[in-house]
């Protein structure tokens, strides 16, 4: 099994850091799909912080959001990245802080480094890469 099957497999929880409140926005469409395949979303993005995105709570961070997870007796197993790729590394890191078991980077966003900081503390990481599309791909 891939990282990928393995990923999409395994997964039930995912914290969204980028997600908009814009049905136009790629972070909100693909959240709302991953949303309706029966993975839990829970939207982080500071601008956001405190009201509702897909009918999820948002959190400004990783942490607060783990927290709240960790409170509802469930945890955040992939952190999927919808920020440029300069902001790459810090989601990265508060990823490995959380202890999640995966990263996701989504189309464009790019940090070899960052990549592999978290490989390193025993994180999967997907990089450059749209987990809509490989979860239809997947369907067929």
């Amino acid at each position: 099994m891939d990282l990928i099957d393995e990923i999409l497999d395994n997964v039930k929880t995912i914290a969204v850091v980028g997600l908009s409140d814009n049905p136009a926005r790629d972070s909100h469409g693909v959240s709302a799909y991953m949303q309706s395949q029966g993975y839990r979303i829970i939207p982080v993005n500071p601008a956001l912080h405190g009201s509702e995105v897909l009918g999820e709570q948002s959190y400004a961070d990783l942490a607060s959001a783990s927290e709240a997870a960790g409170q509802q007796g469930t945890a955040i197993d992939l952190v999927d990245v919808f920020r440029r790729s300069e902001f790459a590394g810090a989601v990265s890191d508060d990823a490995i802080v959380i202890g999640a078991k995966y990263v996701w980077m989504q189309d464009g966003v790019v940090d070899e480094t960052a990549a592999e900081r978290a490989r390193e503390a025993g994180l999967g990481v997907v990089m450059d890469d749209c987990i809509l599309r490989q979860h239809k791909r997947r369907r067929g």
